[in-house]
Order: C-alpha cells, then structure tokens, then sequence
C-alpha cells in the first residue's frame, strides 16, 4: 500500500487518501516526514518552511492550499505515476 504523508489538521485531505487507497500517515514536523518513509507528501502550503527544504528529497510534494480533497488525490495520483 503507498503511504503518504500529511500534515496534521489537513483532515478532508487525510480522509480523501485513505478512501482513495493510500495509507496515510499525519506527521507534525519534518522529522516526522522523513521518519515514516512515505512516497508522497501533502501539505497546507501555509507554512514555507514546514518541509525544512531537502534537495535530496525524492518523495513528491503535493499542496492542498486553493484545492478541495479531490484534486489532491488526483495530484498525488499523478505525481507517482503508475502503481504496479
């Protein structure tokens, strides 16, 4: 099952994932993101800084700012390509 990681109080967002199949995993701090080996992240946007930027960072970051909980699972579908 793919885990994706999300930012806590991105409730709509977590629910939407786990319906759409993924199993998520609500970090609060960058720490928490690397720690859980997730293949995706979803953010608010709100805070730049949250991700503590990584260029090594392999794991595509998707932002729930200005979209509904729909157009994330779209985004994250997308960002990691077919699922074998």
């Amino acid at each position: 099952m793919t885990k994706i990681a999300v930012e806590q109080g991105l409730r709509p967002f977590q629910e939407a994932l786990k319906t759409a199949g993924f199993l998520v995993v609500e970090v609060e701090r960058p720490d928490d993101i690397r720690k859980s080996g997730a293949q995706a992240v979803v953010i608010s946007g709100m805070d730049r800084d949250f991700l503590e930027i990584d260029d090594s960072r392999k794991s595509p970051v998707i932002t729930a700012a200005g979209r509904t909980p729909e157009q994330v699972v779209a985004e994250v579908r997308r960002s990691l390509g077919p699922v074998e």
